[in-house]
């Protein structure tokens, strides 16, 4: 079977009108694929010119501070906590004497628990070096109280700062304790 030349024409035109409206679907959904992909950057865009990378440095160096003063509270606190009982306790009235007479306590160490003889009899010796901020009326208050409180304990120094009255700074006072403990036995 033969087949005559308009047939060939009638099958190469149907080929070719397929053809074309294969291209054409896969045409428009490349168009319909942009456009999405377009609206999703122009969304993305309009998100990153919110951020404000401007900020972003700073707010570093505000949290890095932020650490550092979280890093020294805790070594702080680590500190008081490692500390022997003892030497917890004292620490507690401390800073109870301070809450009742309106100071601060800014910083306090102690370097633990030692032993010491005193006339014959063997003791706990506990060693607190404390600063303490507030009125200069009652940092003496305090004092006085913290010396009466330690009836087995003595203020061994005192150092007040009176700052100037135009500096706005709060008086200051260096405080070296020692509280003796009996051991018994």
């Amino acid at each position: 079977m033969k087949l005559s030349k308009k047939i060939w024409l009638v099958i190469a035109i149907g080929i070719f009108i397929i053809a074309a409206i294969g291209l054409g679907m896969v045409r428009s959904q490349q168009v319909d694929e942009q456009n999405q992909l377009n609206e999703e950057l122009a969304l993305v865009q309009s998100r990153l010119t919110r951020v404000q990378l401007q900020k972003l440095p700073s707010q570093q160096v505000e949290l890095e501070e932020q650490l550092s003063q979280a890093t020294s509270q805790f070594e702080a606190v680590k500190a008081i906590l490692s500390q022997p009982v003892g030497s917890v306790a004292a620490s507690s009235i401390l800073f109870d004497i301070a809450e009742a007479h309106g100071v601060e306590v800014t910083e306090m160490t102690s370097s633990g628990l030692a032993s010491k003889v005193l006339e014959g009899v063997t003791c706990s010796v506990i060693p607190l070096t404390a600063r303490i901020e507030g009125d200069v009326s009652n940092l003496v208050s305090f004092v006085t109280e913290l010396n009466n409180h330690f009836t087995t304990g003595v203020v061994k120094s005192i150092t007040i700062t009176i700052p100037e009255t135009t500096s706005g700074e709060k008086a200051s006072a260096n405080i070296q304790l020692v509280v003796y403990i009996y051991q018994g036995g």
